[in-house]
């Protein structure tokens, strides 16, 4: 990483609200009524593909952005698992996880305001809610955390590999495409059960936006399974960099 502290947290902002702004705005384009991603027959209804290339494509031009800057975390679960490991500075995690924050609720804003006339029409909470944050759809808090830990576990595991991988050591732009691929393999393979989150900024900053703003047609902002994509995703990165480091070292 170079550059002073203050331009990786700028880099961690800005990265967080493009992975949001991509990715929910994905979600939004599919779901939300009367967008051209749902009821244009030209465009067939992208559905899950079209969230999956959202947040694809949400990780993969931050990290090209930003990566030589701030690491590209934009995950606040990325951020502890490296301080837990002894990677990332303990001094700096509160700022990362400020600026993740901040970073995903600036995204979410704007797809609230770019999509305002749609949210106006969609009378389905659900779908509203599905824009901002996630949910078990099996109503189960325990598969919900399994699901969010397992796939964490699996895409920091996947991360450490490409960035550290010897055939990619000199050229991590290639490694970066490789990310952008495991997210949206992610989302279209483990989806299905919770959405899926992997990340706490990504689901906590925008559920507060979907709480406090005056979102139409909202209902319940699901408070009582918003500890599960805050909690699981960093119980799996702590456990998926440990099992990289054991095996393959750092």
């Amino acid at each position: 990483m170079t550059g002073s502290w203050e331009a990786r947290y700028a880099a961690e902002f800005f990265g967080a609200l493009i992975l949001v702004l991509l990715g929910n705005g994905a979600v939004a384009n599919a779901f939300l009524k009367n967008t051209t991603g749902n009821d244009d027959p030209g465009l067939a209804n992208g559905g899950w593909l079209l969230v999956a290339s959202g947040y694809g494509l949400g990780v993969m031009l931050p990290a090209m952005m930003f990566g030589s800057i701030s690491g590209n975390h934009l995950n606040p679960a990325i951020t502890i698992g490296q301080d837990v490991i002894g990677i990332f500075p303990w001094a700096h995690v509160a700022p990362y996880l400020i600026w993740q924050f901040l970073g995903a609720i600036a995204g979410q804003c704007l797809i609230l305001a770019l999509y305002w006339p749609h949210y106006r029409q969609t009378t389905d909470n659900e779908a509203v809610l599905g824009t901002f944050a996630t949910s078990d759809h099996a109503n189960s808090q325990l598969n919900g955390f399994v699901t969010e830990m397992v796939g964490t576990a699996v895409l920091i595991f996947g991360a450490m590999g490409l960035y550290r991988g010897m055939f990619f050591h000199q050229n991590i732009d290639i490694a970066n495409i490789g990310v952008g691929l495991l997210i949206a393999a992610m989302v279209i393979s483990l989806g299905g059960p919770t959405g899926p989150t992997l990340n706490p900024a990504r689901d906590l900053g925008p559920r507060l936006v979907h709480a406090l703003f005056p979102v139409p047609n909202k209902g319940s902002s699901h408070w009582e399974y918003s500890w599960v994509p805050v909690v699981a995703p960093i119980v799996g990165a702590v456990i998926g960099i440990w099992i990289y480091k054991i095996f393959f070292g750092l």
